[in-house]
């Protein structure tokens, strides 16, 4: 029989109370995380989002609450009466903020039971993640989850405050809008009231957000949610949320002080303190450098040696002359056996091949004893102060393309990408050596990074033309513009786009943008696109931009990345309260699902044949 709370109040959480509140008469409600029954003594851990308070039913105390307690079960949910008193010295529980007291009950209202739940939300780790996706709301209970929520809270309390404090107005765009092409497939919304037309579920505000700037609103930002339909990953959702903001008559380093600002304050109040300002590398320099176009920086990077290497070494080594060979050094090297080594030597080979070539220069016993050319390698890293210092204990590894490579080896970008890729491998296997990945202190655990001057276009292999790298309606550098090079060297042409890179993880993307209708129209040309189909896709935009527009930009950043990263943890999943699974379900409402005919028909869509 379930008890009825009545005119009953919660006077405190279940983590609040305090050996300063002994000798109080308090009420507490909330779930029982274990129950342990010694006789005429029950014990209660009571759990609600704020911690744990021990409840002790005894038989003499209370007659009628001890009863109930032999009943109460895991997750059941139950009100406690009673008067706090401090524990004895030998029971205190450290572990627990409120382990110093415990509330001896007088009375127990069972408010509801439980089934028994499939997995127990006191766990420390559940394994199967489908279970607990099904079971999202048993899974919530969890302290876990509870504090990656709660950081996820802060941060957009700390982005608000600090944008509201800057001048920026938060203003809501609309969810229900016209499919324009940004890189990805849109989630369409079929029109009831129009047949056979649709809307699309935003990927992002970006005309929006540049409406506002033609209408004069000067700072704009939201927090906001996006969709795409594309394939899924840990860092990656059907639906997510972007803190979106746009300002006029910005440069880079406007927008970059704003970002800086407002993520510094989002770290803080989570209790990471970071420094500000960020470096700064172009792209070009980040793909020599590190092979990515989103560098971690906790990681030594790599570099050119080709000058190193002598005519006759090159020959004799079958490196392929006039292309980069890289060098990459692994941190804190363990010893290995000559099994390990030749298993080892393999499975680079492997990732290599078939057009690059590794060697490893090994570096064993005193540096003394070090090969020449390894010397000469780590001479050339110190001046060009692109690698780390080659010390004994460490591995060096140089990437080059093999005589007579493919044709993708033979392009210095697909080389250093190789490469890069290669590092990173590198790096996840051997993490646990890596320096780079301890903890320092303060600051030393996330390594911003600004990348700039990202290439305009990037060749599109299938359709056999240059698309746009970032969006169609990112500004060029005016130099390029003016030396022509949209027309005679697109490859060249540098966008006056920049990405926030936090720890190899792109945060953010952001430009400044086309404030002429003229050269929009030129970009949508050299994109191949006709002035027929720019006005389908694009009419209200283009006629907006005669109107007067001012130089504008702007930048759209992760929330659920931020918070990911704040939590430690590996996947979006963990900082989304109902996230969607890899196949894009929710297995907790079972959707997507199939809708009645009478639905579709509603919306002048013939139902599809069903299996």
């Amino acid at each position: 029989m379930l008890d009825f709370l009545g005119t009953r109040q919660r006077t405190n959480t279940c983590g609040e109370l305090r050996a300063a509140d002994a000798g109080k008469t308090v009420t507490l409600m909330g779930w029982v995380n274990r129950r342990r029954d010694h006789g005429n003594l029950i014990f209660l851990d009571l759990r609600d989002r704020y911690g744990i308070t021990q409840i002790v039913l005894d038989k003499e105390i209370s007659p009628e609450g001890h009863p109930k307690a032999e009943h109460v079960r895991p997750e059941y949910v139950v009100a406690a009466i009673g008067k706090v008193r401090l524990r004895g010295a030998d029971v205190i529980n450290p572990k627990m903020p409120t382990g110093e007291i415990e509330v001896a009950a007088t009375e127990l209202l069972v408010l509801n039971d439980s089934k028994v739940p499939p997995f127990s939300p006191a766990e420390d780790a559940i394994q199967n993640e489908e279970v607990r996706l099904k079971y999202r709301y048993l899974d919530l209970r969890r302290p876990e989850m509870q504090h990656n929520l709660e950081i996820r809270h802060k941060v957009a309390l700390a982005v608000r405050e600090y944008l509201s404090a800057q001048g920026f107005y938060e203003i809501e765009t609309p969810y229900l809008t016209r499919s324009t092409p940004e890189g990805a497939r849109d989630y369409l919304v079929p029109s009831r009231v129009h047949p056979g037309t649709f809307y699309a579920l935003p990927q992002s505000p970006q005309l929006f957000k540049q409406i506002l700037m033609i209408s004069g609103l000067d700072k704009y930002f939201q927090i906001v949610r996006c969709f795409r339909d594309e394939d899924l990953r840990a860092d990656r959702q059907p639906e997510f949320t972007q803190i979106d903001l746009e300002m006029t008559f910005p440069q880079q380093e406007t927008v970059f002080r704003v970002v800086e600002g407002f993520l510094k304050a989002a770290f803080e109040v989570c209790g990471e303190p970071i420094v500000t300002p960020f470096p700064r590398m172009t792209y070009d320099e980040a793909i020599r450098r590190y092979g990515i176009d989103k560098p971690d920086l906790r990681l030594p990077p790599m570099t050119e040696v080709r000058d190193v290497f002598s005519a006759e070494e090159l020959a004799s080594l079958k490196i392929e002359p006039g292309l980069p060979i890289v060098a990459i050094v692994i941190p804190n090297k363990t010893a290995m056996s000559n099994t390990q080594k030749k298993a080892f030597a393999q499975e680079i080979n492997a990732a290599v091949a078939p057009d690059l070539a590794y060697l490893d220069v090994e570096r064993l016993g005193s540096a003394a004893q070090f090969s020449a050319l390894a010397q000469r390698i780590d001479a050339a890293a110190a001046k060009n102060c692109g690698l780390a210092r080659v010390e004994p204990e460490n591995r060096l590894i140089v990437v080059s393309p093999r005589i007579g490579a493919t044709a993708p080896a033979r392009d210095h970008l697909w080389i250093y990408k190789k490469a890069g890729q290669l590092r990173l491998d590198l790096a996840r296997r051997f993490e646990g050596e890596h320096k780079a990945f301890e903890k320092k202190g303060a600051g030393d655990d996330y390594k911003f990074l600004w990348v700039t001057d990202f290439p305009f276009f990037e060749w599109d292999e299938e359709t056999k033309t240059w698309t746009f790298a970032h969006h169609p309606f990112t500004s060029p550098h005016e130099s390029d513009l003016i030396a022509g090079r949209m027309e005679s060297d697109p490859e060249a042409v540098r966008a006056l786009a920049y990405d926030i890179v936090l720890n190899g993880l792109e945060l953010g993307s952001g430009s400044i943008r086309i404030h002429r209708q003229d050269v929009q129209q030129q970009i949508f040309r050299a994109l191949g696109m006709s002035e027929e189909e720019a006005q389908a896709r694009f009419g209200f935009f283009l006629e907006a931009l005669q109107y007067g527009t001012p130089p504008h930009g702007g930048i759209a950043l992760g929330l659920d990345r931020i918070a990911m990263v704040l939590a430690g943890a590996s996947s979006l999943r963990e900082v989304t309260a109902f996230p969607k699974t890899a196949k894009a379900i929710d297995l907790m409402t079972d959707a997507p699902t199939e809708v009645s005919d009478a639905q579709l028909k509603e919306l002048h869509i013939r139902p599809a044949v069903r299996s």
